[in-house]
């Protein structure tokens, strides 16, 4: 009797697994459910009507705007520590799905680049015919515009010095040295705050404001949504330092400090671009 239960266990547990190993015969994750995607609609549902009721002026615009926006951060957090853990201790990021993981962040990549040739496509367009009530010139008379060989070419220089150690971190990782890939990502954070400190003391003592014309809201919207991304791009590579401090970076499983080092070269291009068309060209 003891023995015929035995048998019928065993035989339980081996149809068990093979029924798992069935299900599992694919390299995909199928995420577990999750409360991010709700909590993270409720956040953008909160923000866009507390940013319209603030701006508007209602009560309690501003405390919708802060509670959205708070619970914003912690849905980002909270998605992207199960994200992490899917990925370095649940071993969930096969190679198909870090192949998808990719094309996501290049698709990502080239909808930021759409959004920035919007930018782009308005200052030229207000640029090569100026308008008759900006005096028919560019930039419109009054408008002191910057030097583009003080701070905004300080700034690229910062930028492509940071490019070069987000590099360097990354072939760091790749040949196994953590300590020259921590180094080379403390640079990056370091250049990347300096550049935003820049940033802000050229806002701080400029002439014109966004109300004044086309000139000063296509100036603002383009560097400062810039500005925001390059801030997005320096809590990206702060987090991928702290994960390579805790061991999270191997040498073959790195993907997610790949994706942040491809969008701080993303952001690295724009800003030549910005330097190019709206500091040097558009200043003159």
């Amino acid at each position: 009797m003891k023995r015929a239960l035995n048998y019928k266990f065993i035989m339980t547990n081996l149809s068990f697994t093979k029924t798992a190993k069935q299900l599992q015969r694919h390299p995909f994750h199928l995420v577990d459910p999750s409360p991010w995607p709700v909590t993270a609609a409720i956040a953008a549902f909160s923000c866009a009507l507390g940013g319209v009721m603030y701006m508007h002026a209602y009560n309690n615009g501003g405390y919708l705007l802060l509670s959205g926006f708070s619970l914003l951060l912690f849905t980002m957090f909270s998605w992207w520590r199960d994200v992490t853990r899917e990925a370095t201790f649940s071993g969930h990021h096969t190679g198909a799905v870090q192949k998808g993981l990719r094309y996501g962040v290049l698709l990502f990549i080239v909808s930021e680049v759409l959004f920035f040739f919007a930018f782009f496509w308005a200052f030229f367009h207000s640029s090569l015919a100026p308008a008759v009530d900006i005096g028919s010139m560019w930039p419109p008379k009054g408008i002191v515009v910057f030097s583009p060989w003080e701070v905004p070419f300080l700034n690229t220089i910062i930028l492509l010095l940071s490019g070069c150690s987000v590099t360097w971190a990354h072939h760091s990782i790749v040949a196994g040295y953590k300590k020259q890939a921590t180094i080379s990502l403390v640079i990056t954070v370091v250049l990347a705050a300096i550049f935003t400190g820049f940033q802000g003391f050229e806002y701080n003592v400029a002439n014109f404001t966004l109300s004044d014309g086309v000139y000063g809201s296509t100036f603002y919207m383009a560097t400062g949504f810039h500005g925001f991304h390059v801030f997005i791009g320096t809590i990206f590579l702060g987090i991928c330092l702290f994960r390579l401090l805790k061991s999270h970076l191997t040498q073959q499983h790195h993907f997610g400090f790949e994706a942040a080092a491809w969008y701080w070269h993303f952001v690295d291009v724009v800003w030549l671009f910005l330097f190019i068309s709206i500091y040097w060209w558009g200043g003159t």
